[in-house]
């Protein structure tokens, strides 16, 4: 299993709540309609939280500010991941989540990257 992390910010005219009601609620299910076509196993949403424990974890160690949330994508492999995005079918799919995503994330300010889990 591979997992896809994406580090999420929002755009700049939209407030947390905004970006979150709209990932949750527009993307989330667009997503989730369109799973199999990806070969996606499973989808996971983590919408960060307003509370003072992050800024103290920021100052505490000096980190850049929170993302406003993460999302987690698992498949099969790098190989089926691969096959599923090269298909004719998976490049539409592809072209229109971009399409979606930027009605909310600011890629400029994001990170997406492949993972493996080492679990203990």
């Amino acid at each position: 299993m591979i997992k896809l992390i994406m580090c999420l910010r929002r755009k700049p005219d939209l407030t947390r709540e905004q970006f979150l009601d709209y990932w949750e609620n527009q993307h989330g299910p667009f997503f989730q309609k369109n799973a199999t076509t990806m070969r996606a196993k499973k989808y996971v949403q983590s919408h960060t939280l307003e509370t003072p424990l992050n800024q103290g974890f920021r100052e505490s160690r000096g980190m850049q500010p929170e993302y406003d949330g993460v999302a987690e994508v698992w498949f099969e492999s790098e190989q089926d991941l691969m096959e599923a995005m090269g298909s004719q079918e998976g490049q539409q799919l592809g072209v229109a989540l971009l399409e979606d995503e930027n009605n909310f994330i600011d890629h400029s300010r994001s990170s997406a990257f492949i993972v493996s889990e080492h679990e203990f």
